[in-house]
C-alpha cells in the first residue's frame, strides 16, 4: 500500500480538492479530477460530503477552523484586558496577523491551503463566495462589530466596506498574489515576511481616514 492509500479515504478528498481548486478553481474541477487525484470514487464523496459543493464547504471548513478559533479568542483577550474598547490597530492586528500565519500554522499545506482560499475568495460565481463567507462569518462578523464601535465617527456601511477591502487585501497576501502584482518590487533590506506587518499599518491608516463623503465621491462638473 502506498502512502496515499494509506491515509483515510476522507482525508485523502480533502487533499485533493484543496490542491486542484486551489490551482484550477471549484467549477473548472471536475469531481472525477478529485477522485481520480484521490483514488477515491464518486460514492466516497457521496458519503463523506454529500456533494461537490459539500467537499468544497469541508475543505474550507478544515482550512479556516484555526485561523477562525485563534481570531475568536485574540478578540476575547482585547475585549477583557481593561476597561477600555480594543483599538483599531489591535483589531486590524489581530486579524491580519493570524490570516497571514496561515502558511506557517499549516506546515507543508500551507501554500496549498493559500492558492485554495484565494481560488474561492475570487471564484465569479457568487454561490461559492457566499458559501466561503457563511464558514468565516462568525469570526468575522466580531471583529466588524468591534471595528464600527472603535470607529464611532465613520458611517456602519463606511466601516463594513473598509472591512471587506481589509478582508480582500489579506486573500491576495495570503495566496502570494499581491507580491506577484509586481514581482522582484522588494525594497532593499526588507524580506517578504516583513510584508504582513506592512500590510497591517497600511490598513489601520485606511480605517482611520476621513468619512467618504458626496462631495468627495461627485463626477467633476
Amino acid at each position: 500500500m502506498n502512502e496515499l492509500q494509506a491515509a483515510p479515504t476522507r482525508d485523502r478528498l480533502l487533499d485533493a480538492a484543496e490542491r486542484l481548486f486551489g490551482e484550477h478553481g471549484f467549477a473548472a474541477t471536475s469531481l472525477r479530477t478529485v477522485t481520480v487525484a484521490a483514488d477515491a470514487n464518486v460514492a466516497a464523496v457521496n458519503y463523506h460530503f454529500g456533494s461537490k459543493e459539500g467537499l468544497l464547504r469541508a475543505v474550507v471548513e478544515r482550512a479556516m477552523a484555526a485561523v477562525n478559533g485563534e481570531r475568536l479568542g485574540l478578540l476575547e483577550e482585547l475585549r477583557a484586558s481593561g476597561d477600555r474598547q480594543p483599538t483599531v490597530e489591535e483589531l486590524v492586528r489581530a486579524f491580519v496577523m493570524t490570516g497571514a500565519r496561515l502558511v506557517e500554522r499549516s506546515g507543508e499545506r500551507g501554500m496549498s491551503v493559500a492558492r485554495f482560499l484565494g481560488q474561492v475568495m475570487s471564484e465569479p460565481d457568487p454561490a461559492i463566495r457566499r458559501l466561503f463567507a457563511t464558514e468565516v462569518g462568525p469570526a468575522e462578523g466580531q471583529y466588524l462589530d468591534a471595528l464600527r464601535a472603535a470607529l464611532p465617527q465613520l458611517p456602519a456601511a463606511e466601516v463594513s466596506f473598509r472591512f471587506r477591502a481589509m478582508v480582500g487585501l489579506l486573500g491576495l497576501y495570503q495566496s502570494s498574489a499581491l507580491g506577484d502584482l509586481h514581482p522582484g518590487d522588494t525594497a532593499e533590506g526588507v524580506s517578504p515576511g516583513d510584508d504582513a506587518g506592512r500590510l497591517v499599518t497600511f490598513l489601520t491608516a485606511a480605517f482611520h481616514a476621513p468619512p467618504t463623503t458626496d462631495e468627495h465621491t461627485a463626477s467633476p462638473g
